[in-house]
């Protein structure tokens, strides 16, 4: 039976995080399907690429383009690859003016993916390991709802289960996560930190046996060791707890990751890349206890916007579908609701597209809004924990059930 290794950006950051990952695929004793992310931060440049394209601003591209491509052949020689040789990289911006921001985005971003998984399989089989890689976008079917994806699950299974059920299929596949491809061809992306969520779409379609996200961190943690100095490692959580941590905006796994795993009971560990004997953590369908510990989550670049209808109806009673399909066709990422007898509020992700549904609302309700905010979740609070971690800050919005709070503050 398979199993699944993600390795995130930072894990192949540069080449000694490539021979990591060598030395951890090596030692497994099954076959392995290794999702890999874009190197580093690869993905937040390409971005900029595209951004400065859609601005006019080509010689500013082609300069942010050059120093990705340095940044790889960098990698590669110092794997001891050969730049044009063992590996070709993407020549040209395949940016086209003609089509729309989002889909010049994915044709662009997924480069990443592509270069990444190219030098760590190329690597991989220089070392002697039996390797193939797999093209993604070539397998992974998606509409054509860019930079977010829906992936047509019945036409992506057939396609990766008949390429994974082959004869003298290689023991491991190094397979792009974050993209897929539309019926035509054309490159998709899942929505940023993506890779989760392609992890475990390989896991559920070929029935693996577990999901391993290599990650910067022992495991998975009650706090953000980048915002809390002393953080606990939790190691053992319940599916619905995964989904009720990764909504409230914890970074360690992707939101649309657990359901595939959910669905066949398939277990996912976190581990540390640093340490690959480290036993992390384990999310399934039956924890070894409930978690007893606080969990602090920070939601960072939040807006709370707030609508009150202009006529005194009532809001939640009269107006509640139209402020949502609103929100849904403007892709809002919703991350807290409160309402009253006349007003609506939503905490949403900084997006470029809150500044048209605002537009949009503006129609029918009067909104207010408030910019730079964060949203901190604390699961298992007491009243006590409560006090101190409203001290010191300005509270826009608080909403408190038995075991958890949720504060709406100020940056």
């Amino acid at each position: 039976m398979a199993k699944v290794y993600k390795f995130g950006g930072a894990s192949v950051r540069d080449a000694e995080g490539v021979r990591n990952l060598e030395r951890i695929v090596r030692a497994a004793d099954s076959d392995l399907v290794v999702v890999v992310s874009a190197m580093g931060k690869t993905t937040n440049a390409l971005e900029r690429v595209v951004e400065a394209l859609a601005a006019g601003q080509e010689d500013k591209a082609l300069s942010q383009w050059v120093d990705i491509i340095d940044y790889h052949v960098a990698i590669m020689k110092a794997l001891g690859l050969q730049p044009g040789v063992d590996v070709r990289l993407q020549g040209e911006i395949p940016y086209d003016p003609q089509q729309s921001f989002d889909e010049n985005y994915d044709q662009v971003v997924s480069l990443g993916e592509i270069m990444s998984t190219q030098i760590v399989a190329v690597y991989l089989l220089k070392q002697g390991c039996p390797v193939e890689w797999w093209n993604m976008p070539k397998l992974l079917r998606t509409d054509d709802t860019w930079r977010e994806a829906k992936v047509d699950d019945e036409a992506s299974r057939a396609i990766i289960r008949a390429g994974w059920d082959r004869p003298q299929r290689p023991r491991i596949v190094v397979a792009q996560g974050f993209i897929g491809g539309t019926a035509d061809g054309r490159r998709t992306t899942l929505g940023r930190e993506g890779s989760d969520y392609t992890a475990a779409l390989m896991a559920n379609y070929l029935d693996a046996e577990s999901v391993t996200i290599w990650k910067d961190v022992p495991g998975i943690l009650n706090a953000d060791p980048r915002i809390e100095p002393e953080t606990i490692l939790i190691p053992s959580l319940r599916y619905q707890d995964a989904v009720e941590l990764s909504y409230s905006g914890a970074q360690v796994i992707h939101p649309k990751t657990i359901r595939p795993l959910e669905n066949k009971h398939i277990p996912l560990y976190v581990k540390p890349f640093s340490e690959p004997e480290a036993a992390g953590s384990c999310i399934s369908a039956e924890a070894c206890g409930p978690i007893n510990v606080p969990v602090y989550i920070w939601r960072k670049n939040q807006i709370l916007i707030t609508m009150r209808a202009k006529d005194f109806a009532f809001v939640l009673e009269e107006s509640l579908s139209e402020i949502f399909d609103i929100i849904h066709r403007h892709r809002l990422k919703v991350s807290l609701i409160q309402s009253s007898a006349v007003t609506i509020s939503v905490c949403v992700d900084n997006t470029r597209f809150v500044a048209d549904a605002i537009a949009a609302l503006n129609v029918h309700f009067n909104v207010t809004y408030n910019e730079n905010l964060s949203l901190l979740t604390i699961r298992g609070t007491t009243p006590e924990i409560l006090e101190q971690a409203k001290a010191g800050r300005t509270i826009m919005l608080s909403q408190t059930t038995r075991r958890t709070a949720r504060l709406v503050v100020k940056e």
